[in-house]
């Protein structure tokens, strides 16, 4: 009997329509000139002013501007004779997505990650791993692109803040090989659903599918317990963990330029979410 490999879960013909509409709507370098001039303006723009700004007609703004907005990526308001307009805040969002879910960097759902590697176990932690979690955690901090952290916290300062049914250990032939662990983000009732977490993978053993397990767990264990929404941060040059992510089901929201210093460099970070899919 020959193996054959399951075919790809297809982008819906209802969504391809949607982004086919988008994309096209942004085949024009003037109307994207436009729409990055909406976006990073920080408030409504007349026409005129965006006329000004790009060195065009007013008429030839109006129609870009009026595409822009059939679509949904500008929206427009009147005060007396002029026309303001300001970006839609979903566009921003949206936009970045749409591009994920068609390079398949994205499923169209949430999912958990595939191909679990076999010898892998997760299991709940306990109070004996706390020296090899804060060993991994310092393997992590040394590699640069982990976390903004420059020593490891202390056990006591981990333990009070890591939500007790949501700490999770691979282990590959009994030895401890990572550690995942979730945070609630708000002391706030509405919140109480939404955690922030981290997984970190031993040096000894990356490459073999450990995030892989951990994460799968993490998400299941979270949807499981009702928690509705997992989001973490990551650096950008951390590809193999945004990949790692992306496999998941998390979605890019968005990039938070230069929103700390690291070694005394600023840094950016990419934020992922993931909705549970009830």
């Amino acid at each position: 009997m020959t193996a054959t490999t399951p075919s790809p879960r297809l982008l819906g013909t209802q969504d391809a329509a949607t982004y086919s509409e988008w994309f096209a709507s942004l085949a024009e370098p003037t109307r994207v000139r436009l729409l990055h001039a909406a976006a990073t303006a920080g408030r409504s723009m007349t026409v005129g002013e965006l006329t000004e700004l790009l060195g065009i007609s007013q008429s030839t703004c109006s129609h870009h501007v009026r595409k822009l907005a059939d679509i949904g990526f500008l929206l427009l308001h009147k005060e007396g004779t002029a026309t303001h307009v300001t970006v839609n805040p979903n566009c921003c969002t949206g936009l970045p997505h749409a591009a994920d879910v068609v390079m398949g960097v994205l499923a169209p759902r949430p999912c958990r990650p595939g191909n679990l590697p076999l010898d892998v176990t997760v299991r709940a932690m306990r109070e004996d791993d706390w020296t090899a979690v804060r060993r991994i955690y310092a393997e992590g901090i040394a590699t640069g692109d982990a976390t903004f952290e420059t020593e490891v916290p202390q056990r006591r300062a981990l333990d009070s803040k890591w939500l007790r049914d949501h700490r999770w250990i691979a282990e590959v032939d009994d030895a401890v090989a990572g550690w995942a662990a979730a945070t609630p983000v708000s002391t706030r009732e509405c919140y109480s659903g939404v955690a922030e977490h981290s997984v970190y993978v031993s040096t000894d053993f990356r490459g073999r599918g450990v995030g892989k397990a951990l994460l799968h767990k993490l998400v299941t264990a979270a949807d499981e317990a009702g928690l509705w929404t997992l989001q973490t941060s990551i650096f950008p040059e951390n590809r193999a963990s945004l990949a790692l992510h992306h496999s998941a089901g998390f979605r890019t929201l968005g990039v938070r330029e230069r929103i700390a210093q690291h070694h005394g460099v600023w840094r950016d970070t990419v934020f992922l979410e993931r909705r549970t899919a009830n």
